[in-house]
């Protein structure tokens, strides 16, 4: 059962739906991993600042004299403008402590050194502060510029740096997504008249020519354009142009066999009538009948078979062939018998098919194809007559692997040239007066519906046909 057509995908659904989120996310990714180093940058300078000024607040207290006492007031004010709890500067075994006034040292602080950091150690360091939470001492250390063998620490809460750390990374996380919108939205407007548009015109002209593929105003008008879509356009209104010319004939054919099937029938009873009242005549005494009533009688039994093949030809189903194991000499020698070759007064036949050959065919329809080839060389060589002196039919066997090859050959006078032309046509392909051509045509059909074929090989006198069928023979 052909399950109904799908409704087309509304405008921010499918793919325009994937087209926006994947914008979005490959935006963002690519924003993370620019914001990784930009953030660790952010602390190493915020932390290079503090250790500036810790570095200035030590210097301060150099310049003072060794006798005078630093008064609390500036010592506050220098630890203020760092932010720090202590600071101490050591140069030349030397070392200088500035902290606040009986305030305690924390015993415990995160190290942050800025003498030697590898950028994998800064951006870890800088997630650390971003998710550590508050509360924790931070110690910096660092050296004075031009003084490698110096050392500078500051002592001081880390809860501002990681403040300005946040304040820094919405900042980014605003601008991060505001590019991706803007750039989701200018690429999704382009796609969208470039791409997803055609693609939605196609598909609803699909789903439309679909559920009536007999109405041509429904065939897609292509555009002009020259790229892929173009291309894409075009082939898909040549194709539903073809279908539909198709789909005419086909419904135009099927009207008409019809009205031949029926006029075929009525006309076969008419000649089948005809030939009983021919008989009838055949038996009378007058001279003049009896000369002219065996060319009535051949007439109308060719007129009859005639109408026979076409109905016969019309019934065909389109069976897929049902393989059984089956004696292929066995096959051969019964359809000998049935083309009226068996114990033949005047043509000779000689059958190399060997004892014991078993393919997998469907018996009946192969049967088919042998008759059909067989019967067309007897009624070429009983046609022929005297012209030929010896006339013989001769059946050949080869095998290439997986393959087999069986010939039938005669000697007959062979096709003329508007034979082989349309050989395997219905209708055209007939090589003798009256012929229909339809069992060289049917036989084809079998062949190939067995995974072989049947061709005619123009070499020598006489025809010959060659069936080539596998051994095996596997339907899906």
């Amino acid at each position: 059962m052909r399950a109904e057509p799908r409704v087309l995908p509304g405008p921010f659904t499918g793919l325009s739906n994937k087209l926006i989120a994947t914008i979005i996310a490959v935006i963002l990714a690519v924003e993370i991993a620019v914001y990784l180093p930009l953030a660790a940058g952010f602390r190493v300078n915020w932390l290079e600042d503090r250790l500036q000024v810790g570095l200035v607040a030590a210097v301060v207290l150099e310049a003072a004299p060794d006798a005078m006492a630093i008064p609390s007031a500036l010592t506050d004010r220098l630890l203020s403008s760092a932010g720090a709890t202590a600071i101490a500067y050591r140069r030349a075994g030397m070392s200088q402590l500035i902290a606040r006034e009986g305030a305690p040292l924390p015993a415990e602080a995160v190290v942050a050194d800025l003498r030697a950091a590898e950028p994998l150690a800064l951006i870890g360091g800088m997630l650390d502060t971003l998710f550590a939470g508050n509360g924790r001492t931070l110690r910096i250390l660092g050296t004075a510029e031009g003084e490698p063998d110096s050392l500078v620490e500051v002592l001081m809460p880390e809860a501002p740096l990681r403040q300005d750390l946040l304040a820094y990374s919405r900042n980014i996380l605003i601008v991060s997504l505001l590019v991706a919108s803007l750039t989701a939205a200018v690429l999704y407007v382009f796609v969208s008249r470039a791409l997803i548009g055609p693609i939605r015109r196609m598909t609803g002209n699909m789903l439309a020519y679909r559920r009536a593929p007999e109405n041509a105003s429904l065939v897609l008008v292509p555009s002009r354009r020259r790229d892929e879509i173009g291309v894409l356009e075009r082939e898909l209104t040549a194709m539903e142009t073809d279908i539909h010319t198709m789909l005419r004939q086909q419904r135009h054919m099927a009207d008409l066999g019809m009205a031949v099937a029926k006029i075929n029938h009525d006309l076969r009873n008419t000649l089948t009538s005809a030939q009983l009242l021919s008989d009838q005549v055949a038996n009378l005494d007058d001279p003049k009948v009896q000369r002219l009533a065996p060319r009535l009688v051949h007439t109308l039994d060719k007129a009859i078979g005639f109408a026979q093949s076409v109905l016969d030809y019309g019934r065909e189903s389109g069976t897929p062939p049902r393989p059984v194991p089956t004696d292929l000499r066995a096959l051969v020698e019964e359809a000998l018998f049935d083309a009226g070759l068996v114990a033949h007064p005047a043509i000779a036949v000689t059958d190399a098919v060997p004892e014991a050959v078993v393919v997998e065919v469907d018996p009946n329809q192969l049967a088919r194809v042998f008759v059909n080839l067989l019967k067309n060389a007897r009624e070429a060589l009983d046609a022929a007559g005297a012209k030929i002196e010896a006339p013989a039919v001769r059946i050949g066997y080869a095998e290439d692997g997986e393959w087999l090859s069986v010939e039938v050959a005669d000697n007959g006078p062979g096709l003329p040239p508007r034979a082989r032309d349309n050989l395997f046509v219905a209708f055209s392909g007939s090589a003798r007066a009256g012929g229909t051509g339809l069992g060289l045509a049917i036989a084809k059909e079998l062949a190939e519906a067995h995974g072989g074929s049947l061709s005619f090989l123009d070499a020598g006198p006489g025809t010959r046909f060659l069936v080539r069928l596998p051994r095996s023979l596997r339907l899906r």
